[in-house]
């Protein structure tokens, strides 16, 4: 792939398109939303495991981390207010999520982007200056919002910007500024716990603020998507913006492609009503599974709780956090395999591939769990402390390539112009929904379930694994505007409700 005006050729069926520096760019600084929500799940783990936040905040859980043999290892970190201070932000995004979806329609992509940076700024802002539980938790609510709005805008942002081949390595870019946010925040977690005087973690939290103001930059930079100008009645801007971002000049049959996708948009007057109608169902009921079955694989209870896991675990508070920074450098490495193979082998290749390897790694952990680690003591001698985290990493591998950014991706090309910020609403409405459940309770299913959780999450794995061999179809290389002919109507499933 080359930058500045390399034909995409005859993969692009049909629209003549090039890979131009405009649109590269765009979608790299559209992606910086990403970047802050990884940034958000990395730090919680990291500060909860820090001793100096923790006797600031949560004393009860700090007396039992000072005190082992006392507290089963499970239960260590069992604290309602603790899962609280990580879940509070996707419980506001959920709600966000629905606020924003007719912003998104109305006022477009870049501006739902600008407001999301605004959010995320006065959010750090809040947590970094918290000397009480209210106001840290007010904080990661402000986030939550920009977590809401950003979700909602910047997955449509980039399939709707993306030329027909590539569209699906650049709406992953949004994944991988994800996991590039968790790596990141995993490494200032590990420098900042080092730090003597106990504020540390107040730095940890502050630094989100580099992230939310290149989300907000690059929302004042970026042009609105040619969709969304169309759609709002900017038919010669959207052309000029298309012209702009495709590299060529003869723009018109995809130009006439959502000009009428746009006409039947506007006939729409309750989106989210239309998204119950029949021929609406199958990209309903995939975007909703889809966040289900990606929040059950187990994997944010890791990437939430990572420091904390590996503590419970028996590695020491210093080993912990570097194994988390272990994890999170995977996580980067292997959403590149997606990034390159997704518009090569397909959608459900990787996904299907994935459910394996996380099945068989899960069911590993929790035997080794089982056999090792008791309620006050562990044998988790080095060699089986390492084989954990090498299952977790082949665990993390296979979600980053797989259900990671599919589970963004597939919703947000699959809906209709008419639904598509309805139904980006709903999915990131059901992904919120289903990560605060997970963060809320992962920590006291630890302790309750113990090694069990693991079996928990990959009779999961199974069922969503089953899932796509059936039902999840393959959309690599089909236009945006063109779903329903291409794709629904020729699903052996799916084709019954196109009848309408």
């Amino acid at each position: 792939m080359a930058v500045g005006g390399i034909s995409l050729g005859a993969g692009d069926t049909h629209f003549e398109a090039r890979i131009t520096f405009t649109v590269i760019m765009s979608c790299i600084m559209a992606a910086t939303g990403g970047l802050m929500f990884g940034y958000d799940i990395g730090i919680s783990g990291g500060v909860t495991s820090m001793p100096s936040f923790l006797e600031r905040f949560f004393p009860d859980v700090y007396k039992r981390t000072q005190h082992p043999g006392e507290e089963s290892n499970y239960c260590k970190y069992d604290n309602q207010n603790l899962q609280l201070f990580t879940s509070s932000l996707y419980l506001a995004a959920l709600v966000a999520t629905m606020v924003a979806s007719p912003i998104t329609r109305k006022l477009g992509r870049k501006q739902t982007m600008l407001i999301a940076g605004l959010f995320f700024i006065l959010g750090t802002v809040s947590n970094a200056l918290a000397n009480s539980l209210v106001l840290l938790i007010l904080g990661r609510v402000i986030l939550g919002c920009g977590v809401g709005f950003a979700n909602q805008a910047v997955p449509v942002f980039l399939s709707e910007i993306a030329p027909t081949r590539i569209r699906g390595a650049l709406n992953i870019m949004f994944q991988l500024n994800i996991t590039i946010g968790i790596l990141i925040a995993n490494i200032v977690n590990w420098f900042t716990a080092k730090i003597e005087g106990g504020y540390g973690w107040r730095i940890s939290l502050a630094l989100a603020v580099v992230p939310a103001v290149m989300l907000t930059v690059g929302a004042l930079i970026v042009d609105d998507t040619p969709n969304s100008l169309i759609e709002r009645g900017y038919e010669e801007k959207g052309k000029a913006v298309l012209k702009k971002i495709r590299g060529v000049e003869n723009v018109e049959a995809e130009f006439q492609d959502i000009l009428k996708a746009s006409e039947v948009a506007k006939q729409v007057k309750s989106p989210f009503k239309d998204l119950l109608k029949r021929h609406n169902r199958p990209p309903l009921i995939i975007a909703i599974l889809l966040q289900v079955f990606q929040q059950m694989t187990g994997i944010n209870a890791i990437m939430f709780y990572a420091p904390v896991l590996f503590s419970t675990l028996g590695f020491h508070s210093d080993a912990s956090l570097y194994s988390a920074v272990i994890t999170g450098a995977v996580n980067v490495l292997s959403t590149l395999v997606s990034v390159y193979f997704v518009d090569k082998a397909g959608r459900r290749v990787l996904l299907l591939e994935a459910g394996v390897q996380m099945f068989v790694s899960q069911m590993v952990i929790a035997i080794v769990l089982g056999l090792k680690v008791q309620d006050h003591s562990d044998n988790l001698n080095k060699g089986f402390g390492m084989l954990v985290v090498v299952m977790v990493c082949t665990f993390v591998a296979s979600f980053a390539w797989s259900w990671g950014p599919l589970g963004w991706l597939i919703p947000s090309e699959t809906f209709p112009l008419e639904t598509r910020s309805a139904g980006q609403s709903v999915t990131v409405f059901m992904n919120m929904l289903f990560t605060f459940v997970i963060a809320q309770a992962f920590l006291s299913m630890l302790c309750h379930l113990k090694f069990g959780i693991f079996l928990f999450f990959s009779a999961w794995v199974l069922a969503m694994s089953l899932f796509t061999v059936f039902l999840i179809p393959e959309t690599k290389n089909v236009p945006i505007e063109d779903m329903t002919d291409k794709v629904w109507r020729k699903h052996w499933f799916w084709k019954k409700f196109m009848d309408d």
